[in-house]
């Protein structure tokens, strides 16, 4: 069997705008389940919030979000990595689409670009306060980028 780690990000009452922006983004399959549905809460300051939500990717990974109870303190939201082995092309292409996505509405940290250890390197921290790191292997000997 294998494992996974997945990012799971937390919100304070936009995870359902956030999640459909990194669906538009991302793609994949996303699925949402409220208070109201997983609790049957009846607030209506808090039964639409999201109490789970996950996106699968058809890359292989998948991210999860939710809004936290307002009892729940967060811890804020870190910072998520994508990167590329360099082995396919159609992998770096498809984390240039990522981060030209995510790049709306956020603020560029780094810009993507040729970092010092040669690698294509950008960091931003988009519109619901995530940081991203998009790191894409540079081409070996002979490729060409």
């Amino acid at each position: 069997m294998a494992l996974g780690m997945n990012p799971y990000l937390q919100f304070s009452g936009n995870a359902a705008e956030a999640v459909e922006f990194y669906h538009s983004v991302f793609g994949g399959e996303l699925s949402k389940m409220t208070y109201a549905e997983g609790m049957g809460d009846q607030n209506p300051q808090t039964s639409s919030n999201i109490m789970h939500s996950s996106l699968y990717v058809d890359r292989g990974f998948q991210l999860m979000a939710s809004d936290a109870p307002a009892e729940m303190p967060t811890s804020g939201n870190g910072t998520i990595s994508l990167s590329s082995n360099g082995d396919d092309p159609a992998d770096d292409d498809k984390l240039r689409s990522y981060w030209e996505g995510l790049s709306n509405g956020a603020t560029v940290n780094l810009p993507l670009e040729r970092a010092p250890w040669g690698d294509y390197f950008g960091q931003l921290t988009d519109r619901f306060g995530v940081s991203w790191m998009v790191n894409i292997t540079a081409p070996q000997d002979g490729e060409t980028q």
